[in-house]
């Protein structure tokens, strides 16, 4: 018997199909539930050593401070979050960088001693993918400063030997490698001669060079003399901070795609949102006023310095703002140069709404998942695009 397709039949049909999908079908809030926990994150920047350095905690447990910890890693679906070896500029020039930064590599090596079931170091993308597999954080290190290294390749060798991955040359001032983005004073013009002696050392040992914090023309030095791609490891877009020199122009941009680079976008307000940065560069310039004025022990400087935030609420960023970044590099040049550098413990209280800490990663990915991006473009950004890079870095090691 022929079955007779009617109007009524097709809606009904239709009605059930609809319905069907509807309790088949995740939320864009399931899917990135789901995402962040079958996928590695990777995040090029958070400072939990230095941190621990400052005022010790525990943060294989739960702790009430800072923005990252176990618990809140593992909510969070955060698997290998680059572990800052942060060297205060201040220390430039001295034996106290170097002695910093072994101190705080035992610091990384203490937390997996503590917790071997829960972290582990990672040396190679091979072993943060078989740490992912086992079920541990990976805890790779990148040194923030190059300071440490003491004008020695040999301190280099040994840094890498201990676990450094990427170094960033400089910090908030120029120091003997390269010229800094935040130092008006530039000393070299870009690179010091040790500097890219150093660039082409990291290369030959399988280090990443990253260009965070260096001045514009370090940045274009550096992709001249290196022969691995390089990363930006937590910087944002100076499209959307005119004039602040810590962020890249579209042409750099542009440049370290060519490079095959990646630039890992910052979550600090100041550095995605131009309401937070005009906030920082007028009290630091109403600062300056007070201290050239009054001096800087005054009353005047004291008062003002009180009253500021109170009279002008800090005007935080939001999750709307660092997915405006990661759009627009996405527009720029492509999927393919994207990743995460949030900056966490790093950045004070100057995160955006709804990305507060380590555990807030699924709102990152619900929020691509709501502008259209498909789930194997956010995954090149949760690790795809870094992990290449790295896998390229090694590649030239080996040859």
């Amino acid at each position: 018997m022929r079955t007779i397709i009617t109007p009524s039949l097709c809606i009904a049909a239709l009605a059930l199909l609809t319905a069907c999908n509807s309790t088949s079908n995740e939320t864009s809030r399931q899917a990135a539930e789901r995402i962040v926990q079958q996928n590695i994150i990777v995040d090029g920047h958070i400072d939990v050593p230095y941190r621990v350095e400052k005022n010790w905690v525990d943060v294989t447990q739960a702790t009430s401070a800072g923005d990252f910890d176990y618990p809140r890693a593992v909510q969070g679906g955060l698997d290998a979050p680059f572990m800052s070896i942060y060297v205060p500029a201040s220390l430039d020039n001295s034996d106290a960088s170097t002695k910093l930064a072994h101190r705080l590599i035992d610091s990384v090596e203490a937390i997996v001693g503590r917790a071997p079931d829960k972290f582990a170091l990672a040396y190679t993308v091979e072993d943060v993918e078989n740490n992912f597999k086992n079920g541990l954080i990976s805890l790779p290190m990148g040194m923030e400063n190059g300071s440490p290294v003491q004008g020695s390749l040999e301190t280099l060798n040994t840094f890498y030997k201990r676990g450094i991955r990427y170094i960033t040359l400089a910090h908030s001032q120029s120091n003997h490698i390269s010229d800094s983005s935040y130092d008006l004073r530039r000393k070299w013009k870009g690179l010091s001669p040790f500097g890219k002696e150093m660039v082409l050392h990291m290369n030959k040992l399988g280090i990443i060079v990253d260009i965070s914090h260096v001045s514009d023309d370090a940045f274009y030095q550096v992709l001249e003399v290196t022969q691995s791609p390089v990363i930006a490891s937590h910087s944002s877009l100076r499209q959307f901070t005119p004039g602040f020199e810590r962020n890249m122009t579209d042409d750099m941009v542009k440049a370290l795609a060519g490079n095959g680079g990646v630039i890992m976008i910052n979550f600090g307000s100041g550095f995605i949102s131009p309401a937070a940065r005009y906030w920082r560069d007028n009290l630091g310039e109403k600062r300056e006023q007070l201290i050239e004025q009054y001096g800087a022990d005054s009353k005047e400087l004291i008062e003002f310095n009180e009253n500021y935030e109170k009279n002008n609420p800090y005007p935080f960023a939001d999750l709307t703002d660092v997915l405006d970044h990661i759009d627009y590099v996405r527009d720029l040049v492509g999927i393919d140069y994207i990743g995460i550098g949030s900056d966490y413990d790093g950045v004070g209280d100057s995160l955006p709404t709804k990305l507060k800490d380590v555990s807030t990663f699924p709102n990152l990915v619900e929020g691509l998942l709501d502008r259209g991006y498909s789930e194997s473009d956010i995954k090149k950004i949760l690790n795809g695009n870094v992990l290449r890079v790295w896998r390229e870095v090694e590649a030239v090691s080996n040859q």
